[in-house]
């Protein structure tokens, strides 16, 4: 088995399990007619804050989890395969500050479950922190982000959507985790390879200015 592929298989086995678990979740809803949507996440009350570690792995119905499924496990995917340095830390950050973003911000009365604050996260994370990083593979991932999934961006305006039961906090909440995460970590994992003439160039500027500063205490002294 050649590296990228056993690189591969260890970026897609974390997302693929979490996919897995969402629809062991939802089968077992169907199957013994039941209902796990009060461990989503309530506004505001105390018995809605296990949902900050739930409500992502439950979703409303067969076509809310089918929705969710492919966009998870291909951005999730790209997180562990590019990132995996920092993926676990990442994914978590992005699942509780998305979280906790809902609990305080969620309307009352409410409750949040579904996968797609991950989404928007992770879609939030690839796209800037590509853009961050200046790498050439990185930057390419971050416009395939915005071409396949950069219309989601509307889904943080609830007017966009008014007869559909969307949780734009949820989605807000995962758009701004990530883009916070992506500024956070800017200096860890993957870095944009640098060439040896951009190295020249940095010794050549750092002989300039001493040369200048040399130059500027002979005068200031003569």
């Amino acid at each position: 088995m050649n590296t990228e592929k056993k690189r591969f298989i260890g970026a897609v086995y974390i997302p693929l399990t979490l996919l897995v678990i969402m629809w062991v979740v939802k089968l077992v809803e169907l199957a013994f007619n039941l209902r796990f949507s009060w461990l989503g996440v309530h506004p505001l009350r105390l018995e809605g804050l296990p949902g900050i570690l739930f409500s992502p792995l439950l979703h409303g119905d067969i076509n809310h989890l089918t929705a969710n499924s492919v966009p998870f496990l291909v951005l999730a995917t790209a997180l562990f395969y590019f990132y995996r340095e920092i993926s676990i830390k990442v994914l978590i950050g992005i699942w509780l500050l998305s979280g906790v973003w809902i609990w305080f911000g969620g309307q009352s009365g409410s409750v949040h479950i579904g996968a797609s604050s991950l989404i928007y996260g992770l879609s939030s994370f690839l796209f800037v922190s590509g853009l961050i990083r200046k790498d050439t593979r990185l930057a390419a991932l971050a416009l395939i982000v915005a071409f396949l999934y950069g219309s989601i961006v509307w889904g943080v305006f609830p007017d966009f959507f008014p007869k559909k039961n969307i949780s734009w906090e949820g989605h807000l909440g995962g758009l701004v985790a990530g883009i916070i995460l992506a500024f956070y970590y800017k200096k860890a994992g993957p870095q944009r390879k640098r060439y040896s003439w951009e190295f020249e160039e940095e010794d050549d500027t750092s002989e300039d200015t001493e040369a200048y500063w040399n130059i500027k205490n002979r005068d200031s002294t003569s």
